[in-house]
């Protein structure tokens, strides 16, 4: 028999449910399976169960036909399993590494019914806030077991379904069902630790409970939180049929801080419907009331419940409003106490940002220009990426819209004819930020900008992600150096739109950038112009270049190293060159981080260009016949045009330690694969960048990523965004 049966409900975690899967099956533990369950999930949570499900055997995938909510799913994984014991983990949280071995040790060698493990508070900011264990259990239990009437304080622990694995026989024996609708652990978890003959507790962190910032029902406000009393009730009906009173007044206790909890937290009850939950709070603690009475809290929580207990809403709404407005006032002086220095210490600079500053904010009183566009790349680098396709499209498209470029002063040479633009830095540039009905940027517009009402932000991203990015930089120590995460979301809260190029990126992007913009998953604009292109623009670029038709022409990208400034990776140009044959011609780009680097070198000297100066990478495409390149994004651009793509990572497993990736590129590349340079010789010389095996990796990552691609990716985000079209 299994040991642990994993019951995994999915329904919109498709941002998290890979590290989630990653990390039961990732465990030096095998005696498992997964029982995933799509809960009619409307993003792809369900095609990414598919996915593990092929390529692992013990991910079990379950296709629900209509939504039935978190219990319900739960119920039908349960009837699925087969394990011994059944651990019901949610599709955003994710198991600590490690830990499998130590649970399995404990229930084979305890049997018990349940086996409460402990667990983190994972949140945004990657800072893990630690439970109740060490305050309920002061000295650890050890491997002893207990009945609940013996350790009362465990009601204590958080009542989740997660933080405890339970044996499925004894589930059965005692019908033990997750009820529909929310706070549906409460009616679960409270039965079980009172029915169980046999309760453990393993003093190890198991598991990362995720704190979202979006889509969690503890941050979503309604009334579906008047949910909680029906979960209440059905735990006192179970104790009341089950004769178990003399654990009345510890639940009761529990059920009055339970409902505190829920009404104290603003995030869930709106003000209005304040006062009708403590009438109910109020109605239940009559109901239940234990005849012999409960231990009351000491201190402000035990005034909490004499007043739920007289009904004094009035009384118990004046003392939370003066709770709130001396928090208030101590946040106010921690703030005046942080004050920047004087003026009179700022630099001439400085006090000319302060000036543009207050013109900027002078110019947010004015009314927003209906028709203006400003687009943006780079950090102002120039007219490029996903904006400038989206720019040309809306030239076309909808011409009532006013486009304006902001560039740097040294790059604005670089703009194509007939282009509008303002200089990075100047009065014009803030003045058109401030009065924009239409934002578009491939990174973020700076933090001084501010959301007004009636504004579009669009971010449209620059690339599919391979490095990790946004908030998990955090937990790997390149990613984090220098970043200011706190700012970071204050910048992804002016999204309204979020451009994705495929399924993998939305993924991605929903767990990095958490908030509530809406998604359009088209395609990247900036490839429209290589899903479209012919034989004769090819031909007429590399012309251009100065490259003749029967010449072989492989193009060299690779990323930066954030952690190495001024690395490159081991690469000869001169022995490459001669790799390559004859006909071989041979450009080098370096990465956009190091353009002021870049200076035209000329003619091309022996077969070898330096195209780093060169404006527009999609010509560099259209001219080469191979892509070589790393960690780089341009991998999933090249891939629309279904030509030989080689991935030279000679610092792979150093690369992935230090600064993260999001999927294994060496085990699903989009071609072949070196990991040092005579490797990379090699396959230029066997033809094995050509060759059988290549070309089917080569498809499969085509079909995984660049499904969308189809040359009307601007066109679908202009239709969207200025003229208001639904898909």
């Amino acid at each position: 028999m299994t040991l642990i049966s994993f019951v995994v409900p999915a329904y919109r975690v498709q941002g998290y449910l890979r590290e989630c899967l990653d990390s039961i099956l990732g465990q030096p533990f095998g005696d498992l399976e997964v029982i995933g369950v799509d809960d009619a999930s409307p993003d792809d949570s369900g095609e990414i169960l598919a996915e593990y499900a092929a390529r692992d055997p013990r991910v079990r995938p379950v296709r629900l036909a209509e939504n039935v909510g978190l219990g319900p799913a739960r119920n039908i994984g349960l009837d699925r399993a087969v394990g011994e014991y059944v651990w019901f983990v949610d599709g955003d949280d994710w198991l600590v590494p490690g830990c499998l071995p130590h649970v399995a040790d404990r229930l084979r060698d305890t049997r018990p019914d349940v086996l409460i493990v402990d667990h983190v508070r994972a949140h945004w900011n990657n800072v893990g806030t630690r439970s109740a264990m060490r305050d309920v259990f002061p000295d650890p239990p050890g491997p002893e077991t207990f009945a609940l009437r013996d350790r009362p304080e465990t009601l204590k622990l958080l009542h989740t379904a997660w933080n405890r694995l339970v044996r499925r026989e004894f589930l059965v024996e005692r019908g033990l069902r997750f009820a529909p609708g929310w706070y549906e652990d409460v009616s679960f978890s409270y039965p079980a630790l009172m029915a169980a003959d046999r309760i453990g507790v393993l003093d190890r962190v198991c598991l990362n409970y995720r704190q979202r910032r979006t889509g969690a029902i503890t941050r979503t406000r309604g009334d579906r939180h008047f949910e909680v009393f029906a979960q209440w009730h059905r735990v006192f009906r179970l104790m009341d049929r089950w004769g178990v009173d003399g654990l009345r007044p510890a639940i009761f206790e529990r059920m009055i801080w339970h409902y505190l909890t829920v009404l104290g937290n603003g995030e869930r009850i709106a003000p209005e419907l304040r006062a009708p939950f403590f009438a109910q709070m109020h109605a239940d603690y009559v109901h239940f009331l234990p005849p012999g009475g409960y231990p009351v809290p000491p201190g402000v929580e035990g005034l909490k419940h004499r007043l739920v207990a007289a009904g004094r809403w009035r009384t118990f709404s004046a003392l939370r409003e003066v709770h709130r407005a001396r928090d208030a006032a101590r946040g106010t002086a921690g703030r005046a106490r942080r004050r920047v220095a004087p003026a009179v210490r700022r630099t001439a600079r400085r006090a000319r940002d302060t000036a543009l500053r207050e013109y900027y904010r002078a110019e947010l009183r004015r009314p927003i220009d209906p028709t203006l566009a400003v687009y943006a790349a780079y950090w102002y680098r120039g007219y490029s990426c996903n904006p400038a396709a989206i720019y040309e499209a809306a030239r076309r498209l909808a011409p009532q819209v006013r486009g304006v470029w902001i560039v740097r002063r040294d790059r604005v040479g670089t703009l194509p004819p007939g282009v509008e633009y303002v200089v990075a830095g100047t009065r014009e540039h803030h003045r058109v930020l401030a009065r924009a009905h239409w934002l578009v940027n491939n990174v973020n517009f700076p933090d001084f900008v501010r959301k007004r009402p009636g504004t579009v932000h669009v971010q449209t991203h620059h690339g599919t992600p391979v490095k990790v990015m946004g908030l998990d930089q955090q937990r790997y120590p390149v990613g984090a150096m220098g970043m200011n995460f706190a700012g970071l979301l204050r910048r992804v809260d002016r999204w309204d739109y979020s451009i994705t190029s495929n399924s993998f990126s939305t993924q991605m992007w929903e767990r990095a950038y958490p908030a509530d913009h809406v998604t359009l998953e088209v395609g990247y604009p900036r490839n429209d112009r290589l899903a479209r292109a012919t034989a004769e623009e090819c031909r007429q670029v590399r012309a251009a270049l100065g490259i003749g038709p029967e010449e072989y022409v492989v193009l060299y990208a690779p990323t930066h190293r954030e952690h190495l400034p001024g690395w490159r990776p081991p690469f000869d140009p001169d022995r490459m060159r001669d790799a390559l044959g004859p006909a071989g011609r041979l450009l080098m780009r370096s990465h956009y981080f190091h353009d002021r680097d870049r200076r035209p070198r000329g003619p091309a000297a022996g077969g070898v260009l330096d195209v780093s100066a060169y404006e527009r990478v999609e010509d560099l495409y259209l001219a080469a016949d191979v892509l070589v390149t790393d960690y780089s994004s341009a991998m999933f651009d090249y891939a629309v045009l279904d030509r030989p793509i080689v991935v030279y990572a000679p610092d792979w497993d150093a690369y992935r330690v230090a600064r993260g990736v999001y999927f294994d590129l060496l085990a699903e590349p989009p071609g072949a694969v070196a990991v040092d340079f005579p490797g990379l010789l090699d396959l230029f010389r066997s033809g094995a960048v050509g060759g059988e095996v290549a070309g089917r990796a080569r498809a499969a990552f085509r079909a995984r990523f660049c499904a969308l691609d189809d040359g009307h990716a601007a066109e679908r985000v202009v239709r969207r965004v200025f003229l208001g079209e639904m898909p």
